[in-house]
């Protein structure tokens, strides 16, 4: 396991680089060409008069690209004080600028059939979009208008809207999430005051409650020029064109202020600091976290390789001495760096009845074991292999390779700097790894973080000895903010004239192959050399429901049992072989499958099947490993309780499915069905499920049909059985509409779930026609649900309504986590646009735009590797024929506006669903009584506690639902 995120690729250090002088804007400053055995990323590169550089990558084999436009500004840009506002920026991106209307950003793209979002990070925002090629013209104009032309469309009701949801994303993704402040807390501890690292990207609530439009409107203007940005276009273009549009739409936006570098701001302690803070958790927690280094530093790279050999696999250091002796349910290290600094964090979860003034004694031990092992040679060659895996792996989309150019421009400042990368990765010696482990690890000061169960503040590793600086809020704006004025582009053309797409592409369906043994085995697969690696997945009808009420989980922990011990070898043994190769065998356990998933480079695969053999037919089933993977998934059942989102997940389905079915019971199982599971049921459960004619398997990579069935006829041997199939699902019926609640207490936000019992899937039938019909009104960012609990409200940061099913049933949903003091509000309104859709039906806009979007889409569905694994999945699984994806376009171009009005009234059964609410009783309760339903009130296990018929007139909800 790679100790961090990588977004960098590999090649031979002998590709050609052309540098060219610039004499005109149409001329390339750069040029990348690749060799006949390179793995490279070609692209050429254009600086235009203002600033803007321009990478191009082109990539014909899929009719799409990739456009992003990465600012090179983070948070490390903003002031004490002034924390968020690059995040809050990246909201704002989205809510229109001149020439584009509000909302209209995402329903452009969507129309298009692309898919968009943005990030933040400390050192840099993006935004980035993936479209069919003809759309290259909209993607490009919409980038160009918000980066000339935002700031006259910022008003200042978005901005209170988008100051809002960002509030409701700290409190779904930071406060009401276990462990959500880890990062916050210790970073205030390890940075010094000022420090740009010191306060989090998403920054503190009361600096966004402190500053105003105007604020925004300047940190804009300092930062969001063209000559502090990177366009990158990666896919089926022609340089020359794009290029000319790219002068079009952004050749005449102003130039910002300069931007310099910033100077890199490594960190030192004098001593070690304690700290520690509550939360609503199971597991205790300590980190410590060591000073290290900033990205592309000569000491990254073995510090990485360090991360690894002591936290970074089943034979590390931090696994067998936390996971594997039962001390902790999860241990692990990292070194992620940042532009300016980096930090090396060791993090182990204990079990609940474990001490963490141990915990961190045993860290300690386990450096000295580290020190008196040293790095082996072996050491050395896996984590290599697993590097040169990833990467490879990273070049099998046109995103993967705009990304990893964008972030190596803007953070060394040359594109093309994979070589050596590459290159310092490889060279890295067992005396590098014990040199930085002695300068920056071994005897050395760390930020010491303990978490502890909420009333249990005395278990931390030491009382507190260090307190963060008070924050000075009232610090002056600084200079560099005064004297701005927006200059607002001129144009020689009507830039308010939306691009014409250019005629579709002609998407090709994958030319897959398959296959069945006489055992009953289905394959199906796919060529595909893009990249030269190879993922195989193996369903088994085996999962959840497949497994006896009494024994809910049993699919699960043989999963786990599976990725353990063979009785050929150790779990340890396996694990160590696989990395050796750079390939992983991992295996899952869902609602319906057992998946075995193995991953490979094609050079290796040979060895990689051997060992996924040996998993498949030779597991040894191992008490000690049994009796390990219990204890988790007990605690792991005892966890649940902690959490709103999860709690909220889990009463849903025993509302929908009932106490009596297994889908009423979490995959996870229960206390008690985990509790009776032996390893003899485990055994019996691997003996009669286990058969190749309840299986199928996909292929997807750089092997033909031929070498394929070669290299599997092991699964030819493979015994078929008869396997019982899983109980029908009957669901009890809703008799009418009411609302379920779970108290969690001092929750963050309320978790809203609400819904019934529907259709099972079909690729063509009133199943997707009622996808069509949810479009609009949850199914897309768009949606009526979305834009109004969201953007208009605040209330939320996502809402969204779904169909989903498989063969035997499915379900429809409507959900959002929301802000507490608006529980009951925002229960108001999704049923206001339910039932407002399903009485009164979809417009003609919105029926356009659903028709576009479902019809437009289709070149992003066989892209990447794992979108052709996922098509190529339901094409096997539901015996579908190779032009089901035509047939769905032709039913989303024609289906009337009448077909989804009585879709939409038979579907939407508003007076016929459940409705949960998780929250604080205290704040949210009383209201919700009032609303004119009759109350349930349930436990965490969804057993009713107590009944309460409201006395409010139903009558009273309509006229709210009215208003």
């Amino acid at each position: 396991m790679l100790s961090k995120k990588i977004f960098f690729v590999f090649g031979c250090v002998a590709s050609s680089i052309l540098v060219v002088a610039q004499t005109s804007v149409l001329k390339p400053v750069e040029k990348i060409v690749k060799k006949t055995d390179e793995l490279v990323i070609p692209y050429e590169k254009f600086i235009l008069n203002n600033g803007l550089t321009v990478l191009i990558h082109e990539d014909h084999s899929d009719p799409v690209v990739h456009v992003d436009v990465t600012y090179h500004v983070g948070s490390n840009r903003e002031q004490e004080g002034r924390s968020g506002f690059a995040h809050f920026f990246e909201h704002m991106m989205f809510q229109g600028s001149d020439h584009v209307a509000d909302e209209e950003h995402f329903k452009l793209l969507s129309e298009a059939g692309g898919t968009l979002n943005g990030t933040t990070s400390n050192d840099r925002t993006n935004y980035f979009e993936t479209v069919p090629s003809n759309h290259l013209e909209l993607a490009l104009w919409l980038e160009a208008d918000r980066m000339g032309f935002l700031l006259d469309a910022v008003t200042q009701q978005k901005f209170e809207i988008q100051r809002a949801t960002v509030k409701n994303e700290r409190g779904q993704n930071y406060d009401n999430r276990p462990y959500g402040l880890i990062n916050e807390k210790t970073n205030e501890a390890l940075y010094p005051k000022g420090h740009p690292y010191s306060w989090p990207t998403i920054g503190y609530i009361e600096d966004l409650n402190r500053v105003g439009v105007d604020d925004l409107k300047r940190f804009f203007l300092r930062w969001y020029g063209p000559n502090n940005a990177v366009l990158t276009i990666a896919g089926d273009v022609n340089t020359q064109d794009a290029l000319k549009q790219v002068e079009k739409y952004f050749g005449v936006i102003n130039k910002g202020p300069e931007v310099k570098k910033m100077p890199k701001m490594p960190v030192t302690l004098d001593k070690s600091r304690y700290i520690a803070y509550e939360d609503n958790i199971r597991f205790p927690m300590v980190r410590l976290t060591y000073p290290t280094v900033p990205n592309f530093h000569e000491d990254e790279a073995p510090l990485d390789v360090l991360s690894n050999i002591l936290g970074g696999d089943k034979n590390s250091i931090f696994y067998q001495t936390f996971v594997k002796s039962q001390y902790a349910i999860q241990a692990n290290v990292m070194n992620p760096c940042s532009e300016l600094s980096g930090e090396f964090n060791a993090t182990v979860l204990v079990f609940p009845d474990k001490s963490l003034v141990e915990a961190e004694k045993m860290i300690q031990k386990c450096f000295e074991e580290f020190e008196k092992r040293g790095v082996t040679d072996e050491d050395l060659i896996k984590y290599k292999a697993h590097y040169e895996s990833y990467l490879v792996n990273t070049l099998s989309s046109v995103s993967g390779k705009a990304t990893s150019l964008a972030n190596y421009y803007i953070k060394a400042g040359d594109a093309n700097y994979i070589q050596k990368d590459y290159a310092r990765y490889m060279k890295v010696t067992k005396e590098d790894v014990m040199r930085v482990y002695s300068k920056y690890i071994k005897n050395k000061p760390a930020v010491v973080l303990s978490v502890c169960p909420k009333g249990k503040l005395d278990m931390a590793v030491q009382t507190s000895n260090y307190t963060v600086p008070s924050r000075d809020v009232s610090v002056a704006e600084s200079d560099e903010y005064k004297n701005l004025t927006y200059k607002k582009p001129v144009d020689v053309f009507d830039r308010s004239k939306k691009p014409a797409a250019k005629a579709s592409p002609v998407v090709t369906v994958p030319d897959y192959w398959t296959e069945n043994f006489p055992n009953g085995l289905k394959l199906i697969g796919v060529k595909s050399d893009e990249v030269p690696s190879v993922t195989l997945k193996l369903s088994i009808e085996a999962g959840h429901r497949q497994e006896d009420l009494s024994k809910a989980g049993l699919a699960q922990i043989t999963a786990d049992l599976l990725n353990e011990s063979t009785t050929k070898r150790s779990a340890e043994e396996i694990a160590q072989e696989l990395d050796k190769l750079g390939s992983s065998v991992d295996v899952s356990a869902g609602t319906d499958d057992i998946t075995i998933t193995i991953t490979s480079l094609t050079k290796n695969i040979d060895a990689t099947l051997k060992v996924a053999e040996e998993i498949l037919f030779q597991p040894k089933f191992d008490e000690k490993e049994f009796e390990r993977s219990k204890k988790q998934m007990l605690e792991a059942i005892a966890n649940q309780a902690t959490q709103p989102t999860t709690i909220a997940n889990n009463v849903y389905a025993k509302l929908l499915y009932g106490h009596d079915h297994i889908l009423g019971v979490p995959t996870l199982g229960t206390a008690k069905t985990v509790g009776s599971i032996t390893l003899e049921d485990v055994k019996q459960y691997y003996t009669n499920k286990f058969s190749p004619s309840i299986s199928k398997l996909v292929v997807v990579g750089d092997i033909s049909k031929e070498l394929t069935l070669a290299k599997l006829a092991f699964l030819k041997n493979w015994k078929a059985k008869t396997v019982e199939n899983a109980k029908p699902v009957n669901a009890p019926a809703v008799d009418k509409t009411r609302l379920y609640f779970v108290n969690k207490e001092k929750a963050a936000q309320s978790e809203i779930r609400m819904g019934y019992f529907a259709m099972p899937y079909d690729a063509t039938g009133e199943y997707y026609k009622s996808q069509l019909m949810n479009f609009v009104l949850g199914g897309t960012f768009n949606s009526r649900l979305n834009l109004n609990l969201r953007e208009a409200k605040g209330y939320t940061y996502g809402a969204r309504s779904y169909f989903s099913g498989n063969k035997s049933f499915g379900q429809y949903s409507a959900s959002a986590g929301v802000k507490t003091d608006v529980t009951d509000s925002a229960v108001v309104e999704f049923l206001k646009e339910i039932k407002n859709y399903a009485d009164k039906g979809i417009t003609d806009i919105e029926l356009d735009y659903m028709r576009k979007s479902a019809t437009q889409g289709e070149a992003l569905k066989y892209e990447s590797p794992s979108d052709k694994a996922a098509f190529l999945k339901k094409i096997i699984e539901y015996n579908l024929d190779k032009g089901y994806t035509k047939k769905q376009s032709e039913i989303a171009s024609t289906i009337s506006k009448e077909e989804i009005n009585a879709l939409a009234k038979k579907n939407l059964k508003y007076n016929n669903m459940y409705m949960l609410v998780v929250g604080d009783k205290n704040k949210v309760y009383d209201k919700l009584t009032k609303l004119g339903y009759e109350v349930i009130e349930l436990d965490t296990e969804g057993n009713p506690t107590t009944k309460i018929d409201t006395t409010t007139p139903a009558s009273e909800l309509d006229k709210k639902i009215k208003d």
